[in-house]
């Protein structure tokens, strides 16, 4: 790749490093509670519906498993401990197919029913034995809970349910966000949303335009997709008439980046084979993102904008 932004200026890295921390800090102290809640209020509704679906809990048998098999990542947060995947396939010698074809909301479709209907029955053991029965005070009382009963416990799953999800939730809804400014960025300066038509060679891709993640054939003998997401391709072409690839990425601490930072050498090494050496995949970075992943990606010829330096993007030829 020709055009270097900040891989080559490690003298720059200390200062944005320290930027781009109090920038995602900032934004998660206004935003990402929002997030949050939002997807409490939408996960409380899924707690109710399976306490419904399953008799308030005192129905929890293979006929209720089959009918409403997307209930069980509510279950596993129904017991004392909240159960993680793996700890209920071990717990109950489950197929781990079928628990992970359930966390999906499905029965697997190829295995046999008596086998579906065995393993279900292990699973509905384990989560009946291990009820959390302090936040579901009707079970021993063996009675219909009340409605503020029913709201309490639902309250109480959904929070478990959103702890276990919240590092997605978070980096969700920071995705999207740099999608956005992404897209206002190129709005400004006269580019247009507009995706190029399917089979399309990536230099057939129209000046002056750019898409959200969009899937990049790579491979010669077996080809895979890799998912981008922002395609760019410049009012003004580069010599080779690819457009530049942006792969958004934020992070909330430095550990988790540098056990991840693979993927993007993955990604370009792939893109690379496939389309040539001269390649612009470029990333967009806010968050914890230190010298050692900065480090690490510069030597494997990827090359990264800052979120709070985003003009930097005209440096491409944008």
């Amino acid at each position: 790749m020709s055009e270097r932004v900040n891989a080559d200026k490690p003298h720059l890295w200390k200062s944005d490093i320290a930027a781009s921390v109090d920038q995602f800090n900032r934004w998660f102290m206004r935003f990402a509670p929002q997030a949050f809640r939002e997807t409490r209020v939408q996960t409380t509704k899924h707690v109710r519906a399976a306490l419904l679906a399953t008799d308030d809990l005192r129905s929890i048998d293979v006929v209720t498993l089959r009918t409403a098999p997307g209930t069980l990542p509510t279950l596993r947060m129904c017991t004392a401990p909240p159960l993680a995947v793996d700890r209920l396939v071990g717990l109950g010698a489950v197929n781990k197919s079928l628990v992970a074809a359930m966390e999906r909301g499905r029965l697997p479709v190829r295995m046999k029913a008596e086998t579906v209907d065995a393993n279900l029955n292990e699973v509905c053991g384990v989560l009946m034995k291990l009820l959390d029965r302090d936040i579901f005070p009707w079970l021993d009382a063996a009675k219909k809970p009340t409605s503020r009963e029913r709201d309490r416990a639902s309250t109480i799953v959904a929070d478990r349910l959103c702890g276990a999800i919240a590092n997605p939730i978070v980096r969700n809804a920071q995705e999207q966000r740099q999608l956005t400014l992404i897209g206002r960025y190129l709005n400004k300066r006269g580019y247009r949303s507009k995706r190029p038509a399917s089979g399309q060679p990536l230099t057939g891709m129209e000046p002056g335009t750019y898409a959200f993640r969009m899937n990049i054939a790579v491979g010669e003998a077996r080809k895979v997709n890799i998912a981008v997401d922002v395609v760019i391709q410049p009012r003004r072409l580069r010599r080779d008439g690819l457009p530049i690839l942006v792969e958004a990425k934020s992070a909330g601490d430095f550990t988790n980046t540098n056990k991840r930072r693979k993927e993007e050498a993955t990604k370009i090494h792939q893109l690379q084979a496939t389309h040539g050496e001269s390649v612009s995949f470029i990333l967009f970075l806010c968050g914890y993102f230190g010298s050692d992943y900065l480090g690490y990606e510069a030597a494997e010829g990827l090359d990264w904008v800052w979120e709070h330096r985003i003009d930097d993007f005209a440096r491409l030829g944008l």
